[in-house]
């Protein structure tokens, strides 16, 4: 098997973590992210002129926010601060701000503020920044790794770009880590296929791949041989790259859920498993599925919601990970089961005519009659009680008197629903049929 022979080769000092020492010193060593940098691209421009606008930096951990705003606080003329919203207090950063905006005021200048995390300040503190981006003083740059659309508030995301950071391929991880391990103070060689793995099984996250490289190196004594069953042997379980309280929660529900409603039980398990295994409360699963029973197959197949309120059960009596399987069969039988959301489109035209009518009363003849005043008052009265005609059926109008009668269920024609549609007809027929004789099938007056 092919080796590759490391040497050591580094100016820095032993203690200085890995991901610190191949951090990149300039743009063009910053892999994975060309498009952000291109010459006529915005973020490009900034750098090329040093004239920065405030802008957001968005992306997974491990792609190169932080490291960006180094390198522009390595290259920039104006005053650069930083600060961390996980470690500063507000207060700190609010009194960074006063002092840019005197130094904008007295002196003319520009301050270029960098928050590291800023989606951990929470909305009342992130107004505090808007007087002083407003007023040109601070150039705001931010860098989160959650969705800026739901954690930075509106106003001032109004005043910023936002550049999305993607996660690195396993092809620029390579190459990230083919760098680093001139940095790694030991004599090690290494089988060629070590660092594909690694790059492989980083998520995209540089960092996490130099970490990984680092626990192995450290591992290893001078003229080791790093090969893939060492590295299987030193490396920890794999984690799973799933955030349960961000927005890659909503994204694989999200596509869980179109995985089902798309019949692919392959696509819909594999979501569920990342889920699952990421951490997910199987309880959350378990209502989502109940809600997809109703919502993309309804009365296309009835037994769906059985299925998922049985689920529901399982997972209350195993617990995980036993549980894991009967969600597993609710997964499959749901995306396979034949597919309509009639239901889901009735009820939505229904609410909506009920939103503006419901100041509307119900008709005399379908009200409850509980005492003698409410009968003597006309309620039920001309009530056709429909077990007492033929075929159990008699026409009369259910919807409120100034109301139209409307169709807001159509089923679809797969599964039961075929069955169904027969039945609406039937009835159809019949009310067409009663509709000019009251008293046609009147087996016994109800009154």
């Amino acid at each position: 098997m092919k080796q590759v022979s490391i040497f050591k080769e580094t100016g820095h000092p032993p203690e200085v973590p890995l991901a610190e020492k191949a951090r990149p010193t300039n743009i063009q060593d910053l892999v994975g992210q060309e498009q952000l940098f291109a010459p006529s691209s915005s973020l490009g421009m900034m750098l090329k002129k040093d004239e920065y606008g405030s802008f957001i930096l968005w992306g997974p951990p491990g792609t190169g926010k932080t490291t960006i705003a180094r390198l522009i606080a390595k290259q920039t003329r104006h005053t650069f601060c930083s600060c961390s919203a996980v470690h500063s207090k507000i207060i700190e950063v609010k009194a960074l701000m006063e002092r840019a905006a005197h130094a904008h005021s007295q002196e003319n200048r520009r301050t270029i503020v960098f928050i590291d995390e800023i989606h951990r300040f929470n909305k009342s503190q992130q107004d505090a920044f808007l007087p002083y981006v407003e007023s040109g003083a601070v150039i705001l740059i931010g860098a989160t790794t959650e969705n800026p659309s739901f954690e930075v508030i509106p106003a001032l995301l109004s005043r910023c770009h936002v550049f999305v950071l993607e996660a690195l391929s396993a092809l620029h991880l390579h190459e990230v880590l083919i760098r680093a391990v001139a940095m790694v103070p030991k004599h090690l060689n290494f089988d060629s296929d070590v660092l594909q793995f690694l790059a492989e099984s980083a998520g995209g996250d540089a960092r996490k791949a130099l970490n990984d490289l680092e626990m192995v190196c450290r591992n290893a004594e001078v003229g080791d041989t790093i090969s893939m069953e060492a590295l299987k042997n030193a490396a920890t379980t794999r984690s799973f790259f799933y955030d349960k309280g961000g927005e890659e929660h909503y994204n694989l529900i999200s596509a869980l859920q179109k995985s089902i409603r798309g019949s692919d039980p392959q696509a819909a398990l594999y979501w569920l498993a990342r889920m699952l295994e990421g951490g997910e409360n199987p309880l959350y699963l378990a209502r989502r599925l109940v809600r997809i029973a109703s919502e993309d197959i309804g009365l296309a197949d009835p037994h769906a919601l059985v299925q998922a309120m049985a689920v529901k059960e399982a997972v209350h009596f195993l617990g995980m990970p036993e549980a894991s399987v009967a969600l597993c069969q609710a997964t499959v039988y749901l995306a396979t089961a034949p597919k309509s959301n009639s239901l889901e489109t009735a009820y939505i035209a229904a609410r909506e005519d009920a939103a503006k009518t419901s100041h509307l009363k119900a008709p005399l003849a379908i009200r409850n009659a509980p005492t003698k005043l409410m009968k003597d008052l006309g309620y039920q009265k001309g009530y056709r009680y429909s077990h007492d005609f033929d075929n159990h059926y008699s026409y009369q109008k259910y919807f409120p008197d100034s109301l139209p009668e409307k169709s807001y269920y159509i089923p679809s024609s797969f599964g039961f629903e075929k069955e169904v549609k027969k039945r609406l007809d039937w009835w159809k027929t019949l009310r067409s049929r009663q509709s000019g004789d009251e008293n046609e099938g009147l087996k016994n007056n109800p009154e």
